[in-house]
């Protein structure tokens, strides 16, 4: 079987099975479920180089808002009562949703018509994961828990995706994918807390809004903190907490219940927006530059601060919600000539 027709067996599997296995069938108690695609490249943006990060795909459910985790959750009572009693995301009075991700990350060096171990450049690797998320919202506040599972290496299949996109579209053939990170499991946690502090709606619908955040990761594959913030003005803007790149914590599409009917209909038929955000990255650990946790591997030395600018636009037309947002990333790593440019689509429904 080809790798893509495998990854594709793969996706059906994990985004119209899965969630059937492990959540309750009561449609009845799931009215408005989310589904979100994310795709990310340097493809889209202005300085197309096609290196370092050079792609990401995302596909994520997110269930409706919930009064306790169990009315989605199909796992036994031990469980149950474990997950109801985790701190942060079981605040009384906040309504509960739960996501599951599959995703898969590339990263390259520049110069990828070299077959030889280029040392002063990232090393070639591919993650593919599945992720879990527990989410507590009100309209104020969002926190977030997220587990991430699955492989960093050749299992990956980063590089015959990589291969066959680029046979299809007539790209350079990359020729280092021998030097790629060896075989290693992902187990990854993840905790984020966003605000919506300040926020503003006019009568005629146009209005703004703030959502900072602050994150902490630990696991085999990132360490760290991030921070940061992002700043939406428009009209009819989205009842969520923001647009975010492909990360842990990044599931924040799903509409909230809306408290001021004099919006929902306008919300829901149509909007439209700016945005501007930053996201500084305080790094402990990274297995795409800091190389195998387990085994010996290329690596390089890695930068402690990496800092996300971005800024887009958002649409919203009746249940769908699409962005577009241009990435600028500070170095990563100290012989990384210059900073990293990429753009990002989301697309999400609401059904």
């Amino acid at each position: 079987m080809k790798p893509t027709a495998f990854s594709a067996i793969v996706l059906f599997l994990i985004v119209a099975v899965l969630p059937r296995m492990l959540f309750a069938e009561d449609r009845e108690a799931r009215k408005t479920d989310t589904l979100t695609l994310y795709l990310e490249n340097d493809l889209f943006g202005f300085k197309n180089k096609d290196r370092y990060y050079t792609h990401g795909t995302k596909v994520s459910w997110i269930s409706q808002d919930l009064a306790n985790y169990r009315d989605i959750l199909r796992s036994p009572p031990w469980l149950n009562r474990f997950v109801e009693r985790m701190p942060f995301v079981n605040t009384p009075g906040e309504q509960r949703t739960v996501s599951l991700s599959l995703g898969q990350n590339i990263y390259t060096p520049q110069d990828k018509q070299r077959s030889d171990l280029i040392l002063n450049d990232r090393p070639y690797a591919g993650m593919t994961y599945l992720a879990m998320g527990l989410h507590s919202r009100s309209q104020r506040l969002m926190d977030t828990l997220e587990l991430d599972l699955g492989i960093v290496g050749p299992d990956s299949y980063a590089e015959d995706c990589q291969e066959a996109i680029h046979k299809w579209i007539g790209s350079v053939d990359p020729q280092g994918w021998k030097h790629q990170l060896h075989n290693e499991p992902v187990v990854n946690f993840y905790f984020e807390r966003k605000w919506r502090p300040w926020q503003a709606t006019g009568s005629g619908g146009l209005g703004f809004d703030c959502i900072p955040h602050l994150g902490v990761a630990a696991g085999t594959v990132y360490t760290g903190i991030n921070m940061g913030g992002q700043v939406r003005f428009g009209w009819n803007l989205p009842n969520d907490f923001g647009t975010y790149l492909i990360r842990p914590g990044a599931d924040s599409s799903a509409p909230i219940a809306d408290d001021d009917p004099r919006f929902l209909k306008s919300r829901r038929t149509f909007g439209i927006h700016l945005f501007f955000a930053v996201d500084g990255n305080v790094v402990a650990r990274n297995i795409f530059l800091d190389g195998n946790t387990f085994r010996d591997s290329h690596s390089v030395a890695k930068k402690p601060l990496v800092v996300d600018l971005i800024g887009g636009i958002g649409i919203i037309v009746q249940r769908f919600k699409i962005t577009y947002s241009y990435v600028r990333r500070t170095k990563e790593f100290d012989s990384q000539p210059e900073d990293q440019h990429f753009g990002a689509f989301s697309a999400s429904l609401s059904f």
